[in-house]
C-alpha cells in the first residue's frame, strides 16, 4: 500500500541512508526461482522491490531487460503469475513494499482497474509504475488505486517541465522515480552530470515537499549509489540486477542478487527494514483535473500512451504541426514538392483489359505508384521532414518494413539536407534487399533489429528506444498512421492527397458519380487512409480495407488485425492489436512486409467500430496470383502490399454488373518485391 512505501523511505531517512529499490523481472531467470529471487532481494537489503511485468515490446527498455522479459514470456509467465509470486514470496515472510512495473497493455487485458487492484490487495502488492500511461490517458486506473491506497508511482524525465513535475508529484502518494536520464534502461560507468540540478529542480516544483524522490537508470557500483544519496531519497537498480541473474550459477540466482545489493550498500552497512503495515485499504485524495488527454479524431481509439520522456516532444510536435498547418507559407511549399518531386498529382487508370478479363465491374486504379520513389510514403516523409525543420532537427529516424518509407524518408532527408537513419527488422532487410541498397545509395545508414519477431513491430521498438534517447536533437518521421498522438493525424493529413486527388479525378472522368467501392490494403494504414479520408463523408460510397491473410487467412498464421484482433495498446495508441488473452503481442505472418505488423492506425480502428468501413483478408496465393495476373492484362507490376487489395477486387468485381465501379489505390510498385516472389515461386533470381 502506499502507506507502506512513505513509511520505508521515512525508516531509511531515520537510518541516513537511501532506500535500495530492487528490480526484477517476474520469471527471471526461471518461473520458479523468482519468489527465491524476491527472498534474496530483501534478504541483500532492498526496501522496496520493483517487480517486472513482462511484455512482448518493452520500448523503454534496453537489451537487459528485454532479453529478461523475452526469457519470462518464454516460460509463459502473466500477470497473474505476477501476483501468484509476491502472494507466495509474502506466506514465505517477504515483507518489503512491491510494486509492480511494467505496461499498460497487459493491465488492461487483466479486467477492470477495480478487478485490478483488489487482486493487488489480495496478493500484497503495494504500487504501480506503469512506463507508458501518463495520467491523461490513466485516469480510470489512477482514481482505483487512490481508492483502494495503493501507490501510483509517476516517473519524471530531464525532458519533463516545471508544470509537469508539479502536477505528477500531486500524484505520489508513495515515491517519484526520476529518470535521471534521457534514453532507456540499462547499467553505465556513470551518473548523470547534471543530476544535482535534475533533483533540485524536481524539489523546487514539487507539489508535495514530503514526496520521496528515487533516481533510476544507469546505477551499477556503490559509488553510484552513495553519489546519488548525496541528492535524493533512494536508488533504483535494475539492469545490473538483472545481469546478476542472468550470470548467476544454476541455484544461485536469489544468493548472487541479494550479495550484488550488498556489495551496492556497502557505504552503508547498518540497515535494518521497515515494519510492514496491514493490507488493509487505505484511501487517500488525488486531483485528475489537470490532466487533459490530446484531442484527436479517432474517438475511444488513439490516444497518446508514452513514456514521460516523450510527452514534451509530443506536445511541442503538436504546437508546431497546428501552426505548419496554419502557416501559407508551409502549406505552398508542401504542394510544390508534391507537383514538382514527388511528381503529382499521380494519375487514375481504368483497368478496361483486366476487368475485361476478370468480369464484372470496371476496376480503377489511383496510381501512387507512379509517385517518387515508387510508393505514397514519399507524400508523409517529406512533409515530416519540413515539419522537422521547422523543430529545429536535423537529425532522422524511421522504422521501416518493406522498405519504402525507408526510401521515401532517406530520400526527403538527402533532398532537404537531414541526417537519417533508419531502422529495419532483419528479417525483413533480407527480404528487401534492393531497398536496403537504395536508402544506403541515398546516404542514410541501416540498422537491422535483430529482437524479436525481426519484423517491423520490432523496428518500431528500436526506433522508439532511439528516439527516448535523443529526444532532443532527433524527430521520429513514422511511417504509417499509428502510434501516438499527433502521429496518426499528421500522417493522415499528408496522405490526404492521395485521396482528395483520386475524388476529383475519378468524378471528372466519370461525368461526376462516385466510385462504388474504394478500396485499399491496410498494414498500418497510412495509403488507406488516406484514399479513404475524401470519401468517408460520400455515403455512397462503400469502403473496404484489405488486410494480409497470410497462409491460410484467419485461421493460421496472418497480419489480419481488424478482421481477428481485439483493443489494446501498442506503440503509444489504443487500437486493435493482435494479442495473447494477457495482452502479450502475437506473432504475425505475411509475404509482404510492409503489412507484417499486429497492430492498425486508430482511424481505421475508429472507422471499423462504427461500421464506415469493412475490412476484410486476402492471402498470400491471393496477392501473388493477383500480382500476376495485373502484370499480364495491364504491363503493371504491382507491389505486394496493393496485391492483397487487388485479389479482393477481382472477387468483389465478379459479383457486381458491369455498370459498377470499384477505385484501388495502387499504392506501390513491385520491384522490390521481385525476388521474394520469386523465391516463393521456388524460382532463382
Amino acid at each position: 500500500m502506499a502507506k507502506n512505501i512513505r513509511d520505508t523511505f521515512a525508516h531509511c531517512k531515520k537510518e541516513s541512508r537511501p532506500a535500495f529499490v530492487a528490480f526484477a523481472t517476474a520469471g527471471f531467470p526461471s518461473k520458479d526461482q523468482t519468489v527465491d529471487v524476491l527472498l534474496g532481494l530483501q534478504n541483500g537489503g532492498a526496501d522496496v522491490i520493483e517487480v517486472g511485468m513482462p511484455f512482448s515490446d518493452p520500448l523503454a527498455d534496453g537489451a537487459t531487460i528485454q532479453r529478461a522479459n523475452e526469457v519470462a514470456l518464454k516460460g509463459g509467465v502473466t500477470l497473474k503469475d505476477c501476483f501468484a509470486f509476491v502472494e507466495q514470496a509474502r506466506m514465505k515472510g517477504l515483507t518489503v513494499p512491491v510494486v509492480i512495473m511494467g505496461y499498460v497493455n497487459p493491465l488492461l487485458a487483466y479486467g477492470s482497474p477495480d478487478e485490478l487492484c483488489k487482486r493487488s490487495i489480495q496478493a500484497g502488492v503495494d504500487g504501480y509504475i506503469v512506463v507508458d500511461l501518463p495520467p491523461e490517458e490513466g485516469k480510470d486506473l489512477l482514481q482505483a488505486c487512490a481508492d483502494n491506497g495503493i501507490a501510483y508511482v509517476p516517473l519524471l524525465a530531464p525532458t519533463s517541465t516545471n508544470d509537469r513535475i508539479n502536477k505528477l508529484t500531486s500524484l505520489a502518494a508513495g515515491f517519484v522515480y526520476c529518470v535521471s536520464v534521457t534514453g532507456v534502461t540499462g547499467a553505465r560507468s556513470q551518473v548523470s552530470a547534471s543530476l544535482p540540478e535534475f533533483v533540485a529542480n524536481i524539489r523546487a516544483n514539487c507539489a508535495d515537499s514530503s514526496a520521496p524522490l528515487a533516481v533510476g537508470f544507469g546505477i551499477s557500483e556503490a559509488d553510484h549509489v552513495k553519489h546519488v544519496a548525496q541528492y535524493a531519497d533512494g536508488v533504483v537498480v535494475g539492469s545490473a540486477i538483472i545481469n546478476a541473474l542472468a550470470n548467476a550459477k544454476p541455484g544461485d540466482a536469489a544468493k548472487d542478487a541479494g550479495a550484488l545489493i550488498s556489495a551496492l550498500m556497502a557505504h552503508y552497512p547498518e540497515r535494518t527494514h521497515a515494519t510492514r503495515a496491514s493490507n488493509a485499504a487505505q484511501a487517500y485524495q488525488i486531483s485528475l483535473g489537470a490532466f487533459v488527454a490530446p484531442e484527436d479524431a479517432a474517438g475511444t481509439f488513439g490516444g497518446r500512451y508514452i513514456p514521460e520522456t516523450l510527452v514534451e516532444a509530443h506536445v511541442e510536435l503538436e504546437k508546431a504541426w497546428n501552426e505548419a498547418l496554419a502557416d501559407d507559407t508551409f502549406v505552398t511549399e508542401l504542394a510544390r514538392l508534391r507537383r514538382d518531386f514527388i511528381n503529382g498529382p499521380t494519375p487514375i487508370h481504368y483497368a478496361k483489359h483486366l476487368s475485361e478479363v476478370n468480369g464484372g465491374a470496371q476496376i480503377w486504379f489511383k496510381r501512387e505508384e507512379l509517385a517518387h520513389t515508387g510508393a505514397h510514403k514519399i507524400n508523409n516523409a517529406v512533409g515530416q521532414c519540413l515539419l522537422a525543420k521547422r523543430l529545429g532537427k536535423q537529425r532522422i529516424i524511421a522504422e521501416t518494413g518493406a522498405g519504402q518509407h525507408g526510401v521515401a524518408t532517406a530520400t526527403a532527408c538527402a533532398f532537404l539536407g537531414l541526417k537519417c537513419i533508419v531502422y529495419m527488422g532483419a528479417e525483413d532487410c533480407e527480404r528487401q534487399k534492393l531497398n536496403v541498397f537504395r536508402i544506403r545509395m541515398l546516404g542514410a545508414e541501416v540498422i537491422p533489429v535483430e529482437t524479436g519477431t525481426r519484423t517491423l513491430k520490432d523496428a518500431i521498438n528500436e526506433a522508439m528506444r532511439d528516439w527516448v534517447t535523443n529526444v532532443t536533437t532527433t524527430h521520429y518521421c513514422v511511417g504509417s498512421a499509428i502510434g501516438p498522438h499527433p502521429f496518426p493525424a499528421i500522417v493522415r493529413k499528408l496522405q490526404a492527397v492521395v485521396g482528395a486527388e483520386a475524388k476529383q479525378q475519378f468524378t471528372s472522368a466519370n461525368g461526376g458519380s462516385m466510385p462504388n467501392y474504394v478500396v485499399a490494403c491496410v498494414g498500418g494504414g497510412s495509403n488507406a487512409i488516406g484514399m479513404f479520408d475524401a470519401f468517408i463523408e460520400e455515403k455512397e460510397v462503400k469502403i473496404v480495407g484489405v488486410e494480409a491473410g497470410g497462409k491460410q487467412g484467419i485461421s493460421g498464421l496472418h497480419s489480419a488485425t481488424l478482421s481477428a484482433g481485439t483493443v489494446g495498446v501498442l506503440h503509444g495508441t489504443r487500437t486493435f492489436l493482435l494479442q495473447s488473452q494477457d495482452g502479450q503481442i502475437q506473432e504475425t505472418h505475411s509475404i509482404s512486409a510492409g503489412l507484417d505488423y499486429p497492430g492498425v492506425g486508430p482511424d481505421h480502428a475508429a472507422l471499423k467500430a462504427s461500421g464506415r468501413a469493412e475490412y476484410v483478408c486476402a492471402t498470400d496465393k491471393e496477392a501473388v496470383d493477383a500480382m500476376m495476373l495485373l502484370s499480364r492484362t495491364e504491363g503493371i507490376i504491382p507491389a505486394l502490399e496493393p496485391s492483397h487489395a487487388l485479389a479482393y477486387c477481382l472477387k468483389l468485381a465478379k459479383t457486381l454488373p458491369s455498370d459498377q465501379t470499384i477505385l484501388m489505390n495502387l499504392c506501390g510498385r513491385g520491384d522490390k518485391d521481385m525476388i521474394s516472389v520469386a523465391r516463393w515461386m521456388g524460382e532463382d533470381v
